[in-house]
C-alpha cells in the first residue's frame, strides 16, 4: 500500500538538544559519570523515522534502521523512532505511538514546506526528509551529515534516580531561537500485530521513542532536569538521546547520547 498521508497541523512546539562538557561529571555511588560529547568540529547524523505498526510500507524502513544502527554504531549516529497515532484508528492500535509524535511529524511539514505529513517518513538532521525505505538517500544523507561541522557543542549526562532518570546538560553556540529535546529510548523490541494491514506479523523495532521533553534554550546554558520512567525500563536495553533544534527552521545543531549505567556512552 502507498504510504498514508495525513493533514499537516502546525505543531507550535520546538525542540531540541543535547551533549557535551566535562565539567559536567556529577559524582554517582557506582563512580564517577562521564559527559557525552559530541564537539564542534565534528559532524553527526539524527536520524528521525515516523513510522506505524499499521502501515505496510513501515517494516522495510525498520529494517533498514535497524542495518544502520548496526554498521553505524561507532558513528555519531542517532535513531529516533516515532511511532505516530494516525494510523491506529485504520484497525490496529500501535502501543508505541503518541499523539505527540505525530504533532512532531507535522511540525517538520511546516519547516520543510510540506503539503502533507506521510509514513514512513525518515528526516535526518532536521534538514532533508524523504520515504523512510529509500536505502540510498539514507545513506548519502548519513555521509554528509557526518561531513558537515557542528555549529555547537553539548554535553549529557543521565542517572536513574528510582523512577525518574535526572539529567545533566550544557550547551554552547546556541542562539535564541535554540531549543532543546531530550528522548528516553528503547534500543529495541517486538510486537505481534493482530489485525491491519500488518495482521498476523511479528515486527521487529529498534530505537524506539517512548518519551519526549522539550526545553527552551539561550545563547549558552548549564541546566538540568528530569523524565518520569516508564515501568518497563531497564538501564541495559535503553537510552537518552539529546539534540538541540532551531525553533524557526527545524535545523539540529548538535547531538549525543547518554547510557544509564556507570558512564556515558561518547556518542561517537
Amino acid at each position: 500500500m502507498k504510504p498514508i498521508k495525513a493533514l499537516v497541523i502546525t505543531a507550535g512546539f520546538a525542540i531540541a538538544v543535547v551533549a557535551l562538557a566535562s565539567f559536567i561529571t556529577p559524582t554517582i555511588k557506582n563512580g564517577s559519570r562521564k559527559a557525552a560529547v559530541n564537539t564542534g568540529d565534528k559532524g553527526f547524523a539524527v536520524i528521525e523515522l515516523f513510522t506505524s505498526e499499521g502501515c505496510s510500507s513501515c517494516p522495510p524502513a525498520d529494517e533498514l534502521v535497524a542495518k544502520i544502527q548496526k554498521e553505524d554504531k561507532d558513528k555519531p549516529v542517532y535513531i529516533l523512532a516515532f511511532h505516530v497515532d494516525y494510523w491506529n484508528r485504520l484497525g490496529w492500535k500501535d502501543v508505541f505511538s503518541s499523539a505527540e509524535y505525530s504533532k512532531r511529524q507535522s511540525e517538520y511539514a511546516g519547516w520543510l514546506k510540506l503539503q502533507s505529513v506521510y509514513t514512513p517518513q525518515i528526516v535526518v538532521n532536521g534538514k532533508k526528509e524523504f520515504v523512510g525505505s529509500e536505502e540510498g538517500t539514507l545513506r548519502n544523507a548519513i555521509t554528509a551529515g557526518l561531513r558537515t561541522a557542528s555549529t555547537a557543542t553539548l554535553a549529557l549526562t543521565a542517572q536513574k534516580d528510582q523512577a525518574r532518570v535526572a539529567i545533566n546538560y550544557h550547551v554552547i553556540g546556541t542562539d535564541k531561537n535554540s531549543g532543546l529535546l531530550l528522548a528516553l529510548v528503547q534500543k529495541t523490541a517486538q510486537t505481534r500485530v493482530e489485525r491491519g494491514e500488518n495482521g498476523g506479523r511479528t515486527l521487529s523495532h529498534v530505537q524506539i521513542v517512548r518519551k519526549i521533553k522539550s526545553l527552551p534554550l539561550g545563547s549558552g546554558e548549564n541546566g538540568n532536569t528530569n523524565i518520569t520512567l516508564p515501568d518497563d525500563f531497564n538501564t541495559r536495553d535503553w537510552e537518552l538521546i539529546g539534540f538541540v533544534q532551531n525553533k524557526v527552521n527545524g535545523a539540529i545543531l548538535a547531538a549525543a547520547r547518554a547510557d544509564f549505567g556507570t558512564t556515558v556512552s561518547a556518542g561517537k
